[in-house]
């Protein structure tokens, strides 16, 4: 079974590996005992900074050292990680421990962020740099895209949070209104109720999380935040 878990996750990165034991490695957690995925998390922590960094340093050519740092600290973070974890449905394909598996952790935030780190090394050492660098520049593109020198480093939802508490009002509500396509392949349509606005703001992402932030973002706007 796992087996053909696997076969969809390489599908879905965009990358088949030619040994199927680096990927087994790569979501081996700690908690499986020895062989585990903690040093070539070490790797892909380091070949990731360089590759966000270098992919900011050439979209903003006017950038001061301090702004790249600050986006790509926004870029590398564990909770961005854990979006594209989800977004690749990374979490039924880890190999756990019978502990972590009782608590939840192809959930947790860090599991899934090492994860991903850790799928970066095992890339980059079977293929090289280029295939590395082109695997997640197209797992980036829609974000750094999305990056300006004016981001702020606080995420829209807790931009909106706050803004809502500053004027004592209800926190922002966020329902799943639609999803749509296989379980694998999965897009939200999530609807951001704010109670300073009189409809609310609808937004679709492969991602409950990131189209929650992409609602709170359309409503700060209209809020005119």
């Amino acid at each position: 079974m796992k087996d053909i878990i696997f076969e969809r996750l390489q599908s879905r990165i965009g990358y088949r590996f030619e040994q199927a034991e680096r990927l087994r490695l790569a979501l081996s957690h700690r908690s499986v005992g020895a062989q585990n995925n903690e040093r070539l998390e070490f790797l892909g922590d380091s070949i990731l900074n360089f590759i966000v960094g270098e992919a900011l340093f050439t979209k903003f050519t006017d950038a001061r050292e301090g702004q790249l740092s600050r986006l790509r600290a926004q870029m590398v973070k564990g909770e961005t990680l854990a979006e594209i974890a989800r977004e690749f449905d990374i979490g039924p394909c880890l190999l756990l421990g019978e502990g972590e598996m009782k608590s939840g952790g192809h959930r947790r935030d860090s599991i899934l962020a090492d994860a991903v780190e850790a799928i970066i090394g095992a890339i980059y050492i079977e293929a090289g740099m280029e295939t590395c660098r082109e695997r997640v520049q197209a797992w980036y593109q829609t974000r750094i895209e999305a990056l300006g020198l004016d981001t702020p480093a606080k995420d829209a939802k807790t931009r909106l949070q706050e803004y809502m508490q500053s004027r004592q009002q209800p926190l922002p509500d966020y329902r799943v209104a639609e999803v749509e396509g296989e379980a694998h392949a999965q897009v939200f349509t999530v609807e951001c109720h704010v109670s300073l606005l009189d409809t609310p703001e609808r937004a679709r992402a492969s991602s409950r999380r990131v189209a929650e932030k992409k609602s709170a973002a359309q409503a700060l706007k209209r809020l005119g935040v």
